[in-house]
């Protein structure tokens, strides 16, 4: 990774980390955003893309959070 910034004081840290492991969890976005073209390509279906956002936001939080945490410290 190199050299990384400082995140910044009393701001939402985990928000930040979320952004800088945005990159590790690309797989996922791109099935969101896929389900999320089909969805808006159709006027009239019942799919939602909930299950593609939740895996989204699984792996994305299970980058984030422990980084988060020990910058706590």
């Amino acid at each position: 990774m190199g050299h990384e910034e400082p995140l910044e004081e009393n701001v939402d840290q985990l928000g930040q980390w979320r952004e800088r492991c945005a990159d590790h969890v690309t797989k996922f976005k791109e099935i969101l955003e896929e389900c999320n073209d089909r969805v808006n390509s159709r006027t009239n279906t019942e799919e939602t893309c909930h299950q593609e956002m939740v895996d989204y936001i699984h792996h994305l939080d299970h980058c984030a959070m422990p980084k988060a945490f020990a910058s706590l410290k």
